[in-house]
This record gives structure tokens, C-alpha cells and sequence, in this order.
């Protein structure tokens, strides 16, 4: 997918691009280098996960400096995590899971966002709340394709970006479900071309990672 400019915003994250990168950084130093290496891959949309104390500093600077990035936050977790995220620039929401507490937040935030699933259970209480689309976490460990699957018949409405486990092999099965809009994955930014800052070579896995779909042909 190419890149974007912020007023091309799709209406969903969903629809932004294949896959996600899910970003972790250290060092806030790295965050504009592998966003312009991710967008000229095709992968616009960056999650950016709050596993470390620069994640914040990540977003602002990912977000003010490459403007063709959509950037969001991962591993949001409480009310105030949603109103720092979005303060520094985040584009979009993703939990691991939810409560009435975090959704509530995230409905007010005024950004898209993706709460985090695993059961049917949870999936039906937020239909409910008006709510279809969501993150599957974790993919793998919670069925996989299999139970993705099985929840397209029943729950047709809720659609999905499966994250967890998944790769560039496995990536193509989840793309070819119809309840699938993308998925969360970080092959493409493997921790060691982050840390030699390999730029090309995170643009060539991105680029990759961008002609992803159904059967692994590009869509």
C-alpha cells in the first residue's frame, strides 16, 4: 500500500494496510528512521507498544516527523495510558483486552481503536456495545485461524486484526478469512536490524510484509 497523507485517513484501521508492524523501542533516537523505513515499505500503519518508557517519546516523534505514517499505541491498558497516547500523537487505539473502564476511554478518545479479544464472550459483549472491530490476542495461542474461522459463521458482523505469534508464513492463512481486515505482526522489524539500524533491510522486509494477502499474492 502506498503511503498517505493524515487527511487520507481510511475510515478503518483495518483497511490501512495487510499488516501492522508492532513496533518496541528503547531508544526514541530509532523511531523516525523505522517509521520512513516501514512507510517506504508500504506499511503506513505503526503500532508502537507501551512495554518500555519511550514509547511516548516514540510516538510524538514518529508522528511529528513522518507525517505519511499513521501512528498508533499498543498494550493500552488504562484511561490515563489513552489520554497520554493521544496527546502525543497516536492515531489509534489497540489493547491486549478490555473493560468498561478502557473501552469507555477509548470511546472517548476521539481516534480509532482495536480492544482486544479471545473468546466468543467477549467478541458478543462488545458487538453489544456497538463495537466491530477488534484485536485477536493473542492469535496463536488462542486458536488461530481455526477459531477465527469458527467465529465468522455465528458473529459475521465483528471483524478482526489478529496479533500474536503470527509471521510471514502463517500471515496469508489469517488474510484469507473474511473476518480478517489485517494483522499485527513484528517480523518485519527484527530486533537485531533495529539495533544496526539496517534501514534497507526493514524497508525490504516491509515491502514484503505490504504484498501480503490471501495465498500470499499481492491484493
Amino acid at each position: 500500500m502506498s503511503s498517505m497523507s493524515p487527511s487520507a485517513l481510511p475510515a478503518s484501521v483495518l483497511d490501512l494496510a495487510p499488516v501492522v508492524p508492532v513496533v518496541v523501542l528503547d531508544d526514541a533516537s530509532l523511531a523516525v528512521p523505522l517509521a520512513r523505513a516501514l512507510v517506504a515499505g508500504g506499511l503506513p500503519a505503526i503500532e508502537v507498544t507501551l512495554r518500555t518508557p519511550a514509547a511516548p517519546d516514540v510516538i510524538r516523534a514518529m508522528a511529528g516527523e513522518v507525517r505519511e505514517a499513521v501512528v498508533g499505541a499498543g498494550t493500552v491498558v488504562t484511561p490515563a495510558q489513552v489520554t497520554q497516547c493521544v496527546a502525543a500523537g497516536a492515531r489509534f487505539l489497540v489493547s491486549p483486552g478490555w473493560t468498561d473502564a478502557l473501552l469507555s476511554a477509548m470511546e472517548a478518545s476521539g481516534v480509532p481503536f482495536l480492544p482486544g479479544v479471545s473468546t466468543a464472550s467477549e467478541v458478543v459483549a462488545l458487538l453489544e456495545r456497538g463495537v466491530r472491530e477488534m484485536k485477536f490476542f493473542p492469535a496463536e495461542a488462542a486458536g488461530g485461524t481455526a477459531y477465527l474461522a469458527s467465529l465468522a459463521g455465528p458473529l459475521p458482523q465483528a471483524r478482526f486484526c489478529p496479533t500474536g505469534g503470527i509471521g510471514a508464513a502463517t500471515a496469508p492463512d489469517y488474510l484469507a478469512l473474511p473476518n480478517v481486515g489485517c494483522v499485527g505482526g513484528s517480523w518485519m522489524v527484527p530486533a537485531d536490524a533495529v539495533a544496526a539500524r539496517d534501514w534497507p533491510r526493514i524497508e525490504h522486509l516491509a515491502r514484503e510484509a505490504a504484498a501480503l494477502s490471501a495465498g500470499g499474492t499481492c491484493r
